[in-house]
């Protein structure tokens, strides 16, 4: 069944058309990736779903529900997050109050346990709740970015290049949080450059090019196919 679904979106930055009748769409706990080169319009992508930059034509749809106009906020009551490129942690903020921020407009008197459930992901954060944020690694910031998503409960999880400068070994550590969050439920909608990464964790992959949709399948299929990594992935 379809949680997310776009259909043929149009949007610009003013009078600069950057996405050209993109359709996608991610289904009930799906992962579904979303990969191309740089400037090729995955974040706009990102941005258009969550009404950060809404599109001028087309329409977006959660739940069946018609969110294309609907503001940040909205789309958040929704139940859609976005973890962003930039991670825009607060640095002078200590980890667990950056976490505490990620539950508001929820029932503050389920934080403890969102809180709890949250960490489990995360180990490192909870021992280190009481450290300013901007002191820390930035695989540890991208974590905490991640774990603040997650606590506004989201169905959806939009994430944007969660791995750009990080350690092989913190690679692989991300993967393996973003596939157990998928596996608990939460859906994911993965922008990514390593396409092999974003191929080996989803169920489904898109590739954008120009702003538009080039190829879609199943991940498996993209990743065997060495035309299409030569002609969009520069893989």
């Amino acid at each position: 069944m379809t949680m997310l679904e776009l259909q043929n979106i149009n949007t610009y930055y003013d009078k600069s058309h950057v996405l050209f009748d993109v359709s996608l769409e991610v289904p009930e706990e799906g992962l579904v990736t979303l990969i191309g080169r740089n400037g090729a319009g995955k974040t706009t992508t990102l941005r258009s779903i969550m009404g950060i930059q809404p599109p001028r034509t087309g329409t977006i749809t959660m739940h069946g529900e018609d969110i294309t106009d609907a503001s940040p906020h909205e789309t958040s009551v929704q139940g859609i997050s976005i973890i962003p490129e930039e991670r825009r942690i607060f640095a002078d903020l200590t980890v667990g109050e950056n976490l505490r921020l990620g539950h508001l407009g929820h029932d503050l008197d389920d934080i403890d346990s969102a809180m709890e459930n949250v960490l489990e992901y995360f180990p490192r954060l909870e021992e280190r709740q009481q450290q300013r944020a901007g002191t820390m690694s930035g695989g540890e910031q991208q974590m905490l970015a991640i774990a603040r998503g997650l606590l506004s409960s989201p169905d959806l999880l939009l994430i944007d290049e969660p791995t750009e400068g990080l350690m092989p070994s913190l690679v692989e550590r991300l993967r393996d949080i973003l596939a157990q969050i998928n596996d608990d439920g939460v859906a994911l909608l993965l922008v990514e450059q390593n396409a092999e990464l974003a191929l080996d964790i989803s169920d489904y992959g898109y590739i954008i090019d120009e702003g538009r949709i080039r190829e879609s399948g199943p991940s498996e299929e993209l990743r065997a196919d060495e035309e299409i990594k030569d002609r969009y992935l520069a893989v």
